[in-house]
This record gives structure tokens, sequence and C-alpha cells, in this order.
């Protein structure tokens, strides 16, 4: 017998969401930590350059241990490129979410560790993408059914 009242309308708005597909959580957990990493990216590049801003951000307010902050720019802008890309599309997207968690943890560890909460929601979307795939709605998926 269904619940009545309160009880039966959380009951039922809960029965909805277990109804929500997979590969739609999914799309959204690559678009929007996405968009994150390719806006911190734009904010390193004038044009198809490197900022200098970019660099003296490494050197003067990261201070990342053991790589000089020219490099770590370069690398920096390329990766928050290069991966949110792959990630949209849904194409080696378990390498990009790895790739894209291992900066979030070097970012907590070594630059903002006091921003926790946002570094875990990111994770949090790397590793379900990591664990379970970028379902349908993805390159990776077409490619699997056209290889089978």
């Amino acid at each position: 017998m269904p619940a009545k009242g309160f009880a039966g309308m959380a009951q039922r708005l809960i029965g909805l969401f277990d109804h929500l597909p997979y590969s739609l959580l999914a799309l959204a957990a690559r678009i929007f930590p996405a968009a994150v990493f390719w806006q911190s990216g734009q904010t390193k590049v004038d044009g198809w350059h490197l900022s200098d801003s970019a660099v003296d951000l490494f050197r003067d307010e990261y201070k990342l241990p053991l790589i000089d902050p020219s490099i770590a720019a370069h690398l920096a802008a390329f990766a928050e490129h290069f991966f949110p890309i792959l990630l949209v599309l849904g194409l080696a997207s378990r390498f990009a979410a790895l790739a894209l968690l291992f900066m979030t943890l070097v970012i907590e560890v070594f630059v903002y560790p006091d921003a926790w909460p946002t570094h875990g929601v990111w994770a949090t979307c790397f590793l379900v993408i990591i664990a379970r795939g970028p379902g349908i709605f993805s390159l990776d998926h077409l490619i699997a059914r056209r290889s089978r």
C-alpha cells in the first residue's frame, strides 16, 4: 500500500529520480567540470600564446615544487584546454577524467588546499566517469558500438 501525504510525495519524487538515465548524469559530470577547467585555461592564454601573467602566476602564487614555473604554466594551459575538449566530446573519457583528477589533486595539495569542497565535487565527477564510463552520449560509446 503506497504511503500517503508528505511521505508518499517524497517516495514518488524519489521514484522519478530512480528513472534518471545514467548517461544524462555522466554527461553533466563531463560537461560542468570541463567548463571550469576550460575557463581556467582561457585565463592563461593570449590568443595562441601563453600569457605573461600565467607564468607570473605559477612563479609568484602557485609555487609548485619540482617544476619550473614556465613549464608548469605551459603544461597547465595545454591540459586545461585539451582534456576538457576530450571530456565534452566523450573521447578517451576515462583518460581525460584521470588527467583532470590528477590536476585537481595537485591544485588541492599544492595551490589551494582550503578549496577542498570545490575540488571534492570535481573529483567526484571525474571518479564517476573513470568508474562507470562516459555514457551513451559520447564518442567513446559510438566507437565501442562500431567495433563490436
